[in-house]
């Protein structure tokens, strides 16, 4: 969900990656103890903006029209993918912008599927850079893959490959070693930007432009091969066949009212696998579509215990993530956006999706 936007040196004074992250103070005290630890820094997955965090408001994206989603060919077989992975029990394909939108949005019920031990192959479309590059990518996929090892139990360390698809595209996949059921695989796409207009180091330019027509292709973040709009839809349907799901979950698309307001990068990603599920032989009904930042305008419906735990996978990322300032939950809860976000998630069918 995440985009951050870049501070001028006069706005922030350079972070330390390598200073302590964590409080002493435990999670539950912070909670007990009423304290709220604010930060002038934006929070990792869909990042506040500095220009917000001084209105003290959550971020809201800025509403762009997008053109429809390009079909792929149907392909029936489709041929096996380098992407395969075995088929396991009750698998979801999880679909999201970036990294964080999953354990912001689609938490508890991540959580649930880990904890079931039902098969969860999760893909990040774009890198979530904000324009800071592959350093900074690099970091908040590590995040991501500790609150995956907080909500598994495990912390054995996660093999790494890169594979190229029979689309061309070139995917980073990251696997659990004691744990093949789950698997994380990022494309690496440039940073959308909360205006939709991408970042000046990654050529102003992101998901939005790249449907919309008005750049031809775009090239990941670590030098993999450009993808244009055709190729990016191909691999996404790719990608979803090669994990042989029974169910996928992802962004809510453009063309639903729960869009707006939402960050660029997840509609566009929500409408991909909308329009790739069908030819990767996935029913409209087997696909359930994340409110992203519009969330905090519905009722509350996560308390207790599993906010608790929702939170504390929360900070486990921000721990790693080194333009993040939520050090423990109350420091996360107290944020713009943040804090109403986790404790909300609302999950919409094709049939609820109020399509406009």
């Amino acid at each position: 969900m995440s985009d951050i936007d870049e501070p001028s040196g006069a706005d922030q004074a350079p972070v330390d990656p390598a200073a302590p992250r964590r409080s002493g103070i435990s999670r539950r005290a912070l909670v007990f103890g009423g304290i709220a630890v604010g930060g002038l820094a934006a929070l990792g997955g869909g990042a506040l903006v500095y220009r917000e965090i001084r209105r003290s408001a959550p971020p809201e994206g800025t509403w762009v029209k997008l053109s429809p989603i390009v079909p792929v060919p149907e392909a029936s077989p489709r041929p096996v993918s380098p992407a395969f992975e075995e088929p396991g029990s009750d698998t979801t394909v999880a679909v999201w912008a970036h990294a964080d939108d999953d354990i912001i949005f689609a938490n508890p019920h991540l959580a649930g599927i880990i904890g079931s031990g039902a098969t969860l192959r999760t893909i990040f479309v774009t890198a979530g850079d904000a324009g800071r590059g592959l350093d900074y990518a690099k970091q908040r996929e590590a995040g991501i893959r500790a609150a995956y090892d907080e909500m598994r139990g495990s912390t054995q360390p996660w093999n790494t490959a890169q594979l190229t698809l029979r689309s061309g595209a070139r995917v980073t996949r990251f696997v659990p070693s004691d744990d093949p059921r789950l698997s994380i695989t990022v494309l690496r796409l440039p940073d959308g930007n909360l205006s939709g207009k991408g970042f000046a180091t990654t050529g102003e330019a992101g998901l939005t432009q790249l449907i919309n027509g008005s750049v031809p292709a775009l090239a990941p973040i670590d030098d993999g091969p450009t993808l244009d709009a055709s190729r990016l839809a191909e691999t996404v349907a790719e990608l979803i066949h090669a994990g042989r799901p029974d169910h996928i979950t992802t962004n809510i698309p453009h063309e639903s009212a729960f869009a707006r307001g939402d960050h660029p990068d997840h509609s566009c990603v929500g409408s991909l696998v909308r329009a790739v599920a069908p030819v990767s032989g996935i029913a409209p009904e087997a696909v359930t579509y994340y409110i992203g930042y519009p969330s905090l305008h519905e009722p509350v419906n996560v308390e207790g215990d599993a906010l608790d735990a929702k939170v504390d996978v929360y900070a486990t990322y921000a721990a790693q993530d080194p333009v993040v300032t939520c050090d423990g939950a109350a420091a996360c809860l107290a944020q713009p956006g943040f804090g109403q976000w986790l404790r909300r998630s609302y999950g919409k069918t094709e049939a609820e999706l109020r399509l406009t």
